[in-house]
């Protein structure tokens, strides 16, 4: 997959009359996968090449630096989770202070026209773009009228009723709903952390656990989840503690440790890709030692349980 990035790269010339899905597409939750799957289709139709346009950083860490997103995927992570998507490049304007003052006008006269050369643009129906957000899918209509590409929007994608959001996938994941979230994203909440050392206590007790740092991304609430664990192109069940080690005194900061049920391995240095399947309780303190490690026991045990039913 081509990957080019605005202003410094060309549009690939084997790019031909590029129909485009724009958007942030934070997560790639259900309702992005629509505008993506209707953008790849039309440009099947035409011998077109499909493109994912997207912004890097998120436009939110510029225009409201006080209140940056949490965000539920790397570009990075993005680029990988698109491999088998049926697109053929991604596209991604580097979001600065000079981008956020384009007027719509200015926005789809630079990109979308003159460094793309866009047929059509797919966009999700409450899509909105421009200086002060001023523009939306009546606005891009019309300029795709007066440039001379076609703009196509979807409408939202309804779970229990309510429109799936970026927004709302990170309240959900934020209070440790996991397994909802799951659902409005058609896969796994997932993360990636480096391994490195830690006290050794886990080993100690008979549960060694691998400790991740994750750095600032979205991480569920403490607690105890059921968890895959992808480390060098294989996935292996895991349980997962994301708190503060309350019964050994708390810490500073969330830790996130993590036990692969089928045995320990050497993962010093490794980045691990954490998904998470099922939230198993609450972190909690215990009286003792022995208390502690039954409670990881039954943890385990449940954790097995929803394998066996995922077939992981």
């Amino acid at each position: 997959m081509d990957v080019i990035t605005y202003p410094s790269d060309r549009r690939p010339a084997s790019w031909r009359a590029p129909v485009l899905a724009l958007g942030n597409f934070d997560g790639l939750h259900r309702g992005h996968m629509c505008i993506i799957n209707g953008a790849v289709e039309a440009a099947r139709q035409g011998d077109r090449t499909p493109v994912l346009l997207t912004f890097d950083p998120h436009p939110r860490e510029i225009i409201r630096p006080d209140q940056p997103p949490r965000l539920l995927m790397t570009t990075a992570g993005k680029i990988e989770a698109l491999a088998e998507s049926g697109l053929t490049g991604v596209a991604v304007v580097t979001f600065t202070a000079e981008v956020a003052q384009w007027d719509p006008e200015a926005f789809v006269r630079t990109v979308i026209v003159d460094w793309l050369g866009a047929s059509e643009v797919w966009v999700g129906g409450n899509f909105l773009f421009g200086h002060d957000r001023t523009g939306d899918v009546e606005a891009l209509g019309m300029l795709g009228r007066r440039y001379g590409f076609v703009a196509a929007n979807v409408e939202p994608v309804l779970h229990h009723g309510v429109p799936v959001s970026s927004t709302r996938i990170r309240g959900l994941v934020a209070e440790g709903h996991v397994e909802e979230a799951a659902e409005l994203l058609g896969r796994f909440h997932s993360i990636d952390g480096v391994v490195s050392r830690g006290d050794g206590r886990g080993r100690k007790i008979g549960y060694p656990t691998a400790n991740l740092d994750v750095g600032d991304q979205l991480v569920p609430s403490p607690g105890v989840y059921a968890t895959t664990a992808r480390i060098q192109g294989r996935t292996w069940p895991a349980v997962t503690n994301l708190g503060y080690h309350p019964t050994f005194g708390a810490s500073a900061g969330v830790l996130v440790e993590t036990h692969l049920l089928d045995g320990g391995r050497e993962l010093y240095g490794q980045t691990v890709r954490l998904g998470f399947v099922s939230r198993l309780r609450d972190e909690r303190a215990f009286a003792t030692v022995a208390a502690l490690q039954q409670a990881i026991s039954d943890d385990c045990e449940r954790a097995r349980a929803v394998f066996r039913a995922i077939s992981v």
